[in-house]
């Protein structure tokens, strides 16, 4: 059936949100959800933050208000636990833009990866559990635009509602197969993003673009002064890089190095409105291009041979063990993890465990295994 229509109150003014903080304060559970401009502006900002717990639902407006920070307390209250569904990105947006740190969270993503479902997404499990079908229109809406129209409030609110209802059937699955520390480990792991925000990657680093593989030298020194337009443009704009100048164009460009605005002009992507718009400029930094030392990819260090070794029978482990229990690979042991124990190629059990402090259930439950395979591998 289709989601039914749901009222959420739309919080705009401080004591609005004062109200809403401190209904939330008295929950136990409270479900979690953003939405972000990232289609429609250089920098992204979170533009929506919705919250539902039972008999109500919110939608703070942090674009409308000056001062979001007494949600905080909801955020770090380790007596309130916060249900998102793939919270990763949430939890990292949120830091980014208002420095929010997190306790006690619960990922129904992660949940459903841990008991093996094969479709994970929100809307798949709503579909499975309860017969519920979102609508998905506003998937990539600009949701920085003001008013809000009400399908969109609409749309925003689904995401948080059934939550809570997702979760708790999840969680008693989880305790009943026993999955529940595996779920419990992977939600704690969620909190070490509590650290100092990352910074934002540079649209203009050459070598994140797609297509730079096929490029020589010298059309790699082109396509970073095409890129540092871009970037540039871009940032005045305020606008996605995407939304300038797509990658196929740029190397396109950079491999053709054309020296008039015809021959501009028949490449892939330079229509007769994006020549007239970046014509000019683009044949400046193809110029520019050429006057620069080809540009070479670092190589990174070769790799022990014993690392690589030990890495591929870790893997071979986890994917086995994986099989057995029907779930994918990382839910035995997130890569990092893995990749930690075979760079450092340990030599003890107390070394394994140094290695494994972020995952000690996993540690307890796999630990003698992993450390036969680490035996079993001459080093």
């Amino acid at each position: 059936m289709n989601a039914p229509t749901i009222k959420p109150e739309l919080v705009t003014r401080p004591h609005l949100l004062e109200q809403a903080v401190q209904a939330m304060l008295d929950q136990p559970i409270v479900a979690v959800d953003t939405e972000s401009n990232s289609l429609f502006a250089y920098q992204e900002q979170v533009c929506l933050i919705q919250f539902s717990i039972p008999g109500h639902d919110y939608l703070v407006d942090p674009l409308t208000l000056k001062d979001i920070s007494s949600l905080g307390q909801i955020f770090a209250n380790p007596k309130i636990e916060k249900i998102f569904h793939a919270a990763e990105y949430d939890l990292l947006t949120l830091r980014r833009d208002f420095g929010f740190r997190f306790r006690n969270l619960f990922d129904t993503m992660i949940a459903a990866r841990v008991l093996g479902r094969e479709r994970v997404g929100l809307g798949n499990l709503l579909e499975d559990e309860f017969d519920i079908h979102l609508e998905k229109k506003y998937q990539r809406a600009n949701w920085g635009k003001r008013p809000l129209p009400s399908p969109m409030r609409q749309y925003a609110i689904n995401d948080t509602h059934y939550l809570i209802r997702l979760r708790n059937l999840l969680a008693d699955e989880l305790k009943s197969t026993g999955r529940w520390p595996f779920a419990a480990e992977d939600f704690a792991r969620l909190e070490i993003t509590n650290g100092p925000p990352t910074a934002e990657s540079n649209g203009a680093d050459v070598w994140r673009i797609n297509g730079v593989r096929d490029l020589k030298p010298a059309q790699v020194a082109i396509l970073k002064e095409l890129a540092e337009y871009r970037e540039e443009r871009a940032m005045r704009i305020d606008q996605p890089i995407f939304k300038v100048i797509g990658d196929r164009t740029l190397v396109a460009i950079a491999e053709e190095a054309p020296s008039t605005l015809d021959a501009l002009s028949e490449l892939p992507g330079m229509s007769e409105k994006q020549v007239h718009r970046h014509g000019k400029a683009l044949l400046q930094a193809v110029w520019e291009g050429k006057q620069k030392p080809p540009l070479r990819r670092p190589r990174s260090p070769r790799r022990d041979d014993r690392i690589i070794a030990l890495t591929e029978a870790l893997r071979n482990w986890r994917k086995e063990t994986a099989r057995q229990m029907n779930v994918e690979s990382d839910v035995i042991l997130p890569r990092v993890v893995m990749e930690e124990i075979g760079n450092a190629l340990p030599e003890s059990r107390s070394e394994l465990a140094d290695l494994m402090t972020e995952v000690p259930f996993r540690h307890k439950q796999f630990g003698d295994q992993i450390y036969q395979v680490i035996q079993n591998e001459d080093f």
